[in-house]
């Protein structure tokens, strides 16, 4: 919805997300490995947590950035006035 004042070039930083995410798997993985392997199972256990989040995220970011700009009305185009409430 829009409520007209919003920016009108306002865009999410997906590619900083994507890199952030990419950062955040190469810590979780490896801190899973790295857990496991010193025997530390419940540290292990947390950052396979993190791990599935992180991968959660990641796809998320990457569907956002394939499915490209989504429509936006543009100048012309009014902001969405809520009905007024009568009693």
């Amino acid at each position: 919805m829009r409520t007209g004042s919003e920016p009108t070039t306002a865009r999410s930083a997906l590619r900083l997300r994507l890199w952030l995410s990419v950062w955040g798997l190469i810590w979780a993985i490896t801190g899973t490995v790295a857990f496991t392997l010193a025997g530390q199972p419940g540290w292990a256990i947390v950052f396979g947590v993190l791990w599935l989040i992180v991968t959660v995220d990641f796809t998320m970011v990457l569907r956002h950035i394939h499915q490209g700009p989504h429509y936006q009305p543009g100048r012309d185009i009014p902001p969405y006035r809520p009905p007024e409430h009568r009693p």
